[in-house]
């Protein structure tokens, strides 16, 4: 592959802004590094909101439900502690479902740990890069409990208050991804106080079934990169994964370095496309000489005249 500059001012955030949120992430210890990814939600019910301490070495899931464990993500350098694990929380950013990693400590509750996650809102570092969080503040967790497929989880009256349909919409979809990025979760029932509900707050919103990520395709970009997140130490080869709805399940990832350099491109492929999401999972090798600041890039090409469209910019820490 030969390298080239990118269009900065297009393409790549400003030195400045990259250089903020790195630097913020590195001293941020809830918003980066990885793990084994957790394989099930578990079943909690609890009025705490602190965060459940780990009783045995193993995720475990409930009777309904099998527990599936994936191999570790080898691309990120900094590894968190045996007593740790990562999981994501979804926030939004530009009015779309974005993921961010979370280090907590090792536990069978993952999906009261995710839910707890979430509620803490974005770091610092994240809301520089642009991450907002639409769940009311004050919103407490109050419980979850997850049964052939289905989680339900209660929260507190305030999760129903303030704010538009726009808002509504994405405050359901932040938690509905997050408790779905587990495969023993299918769909989301909620609770407010303990009473079940199908319609949240005000604007009416109907939620008589589980939801699930299917319910707020409006709301997903058309490439959701769920790994790496925002602030990531990687080295290559570097996986990439997550789901896509793009024109013909075809799209491009590139590394670029600090000074914008291309390092690595690949023409990616979801597993389907068209008005249909599809999940991907890809590998890119690049070449670093030193640690540094670079980000990846993920974009589909215009059906009119070829250009970059749904473009994604992740910035990250460069390992060689």
């Amino acid at each position: 592959m030969r390298s080239r500059l990118i269009d900065l001012p297009r393409r790549f955030l400003t030195a400045g802004l990259l250089a903020v949120i790195v630097a913020a992430l590195m001293i941020v210890a809830t918003g980066c590094g990885s793990s084994s990814d957790v394989g099930d939600g578990g079943t909690v019910s609890t009025s705490t909101t602190e965060v459940v301490e780990a009783t045995t070495t193993t995720t475990e899931a409930p009777e309904e439900t099998t527990t599936t464990t994936s191999a570790p993500d080898t691309t990120v350098t900094t590894q968190p502690s045996a007593d740790t694990i990562t999981l994501k929380a979804y926030f939004s950013k530009d009015e779309k479902v974005c993921a961010a990693n979370r280090v907590v400590s090792k536990t069978q509750q993952v999906g009261a740990a995710a839910m707890r996650a979430l509620l803490e809102g974005p770091t610092e570092a994240e809301k520089t890069g642009g991450m907002v969080s639409n769940i009311p503040k004050g919103t407490t967790f109050l419980g979850l409990a997850i049964a052939d497929g289905i989680a339900t989880v209660d929260l507190s009256k305030e999760y129903s208050s303030g704010g538009g349909s726009l808002s509504m919409f994405m405050r359901l979809a932040e938690v509905v991804f997050t408790l779905t990025q587990f495969p023993t979760v299918q769909g989301v029932n909620f609770k407010l106080d303990g009473e079940p509900i199908d319609v949240l707050g005000g604007e009416g919103i109907i939620i008589d079934h589980p939801m699930t990520r299917a319910d707020f395709e409006d709301l997903s970009p058309a490439i959701l990169v769920e790994s790496p997140t925002l602030g990531n130490t990687v080295s290559s080869p570097l996986r990439v994964t997550g789901t896509a709805n793009v024109f013909e399940a075809v799209f491009k990832i590139e590394v670029v370095n600090w000074d914008g350099l291309i390092i690595a491109e690949k023409v990616a492929h979801a597993t389907s496309g068209t008005g249909t999401r599809g999940t991907f999972d890809e590998t890119v090798s690049f070449t670093v000489d030193k640690p540094g600041l670079g980000a990846l890039i993920v974009s589909s090409e215009s059906g009119k005249d070829g250009s970059p469209i749904n473009v994604i910019e992740i910035p990250l820490q460069l390992e060689p």
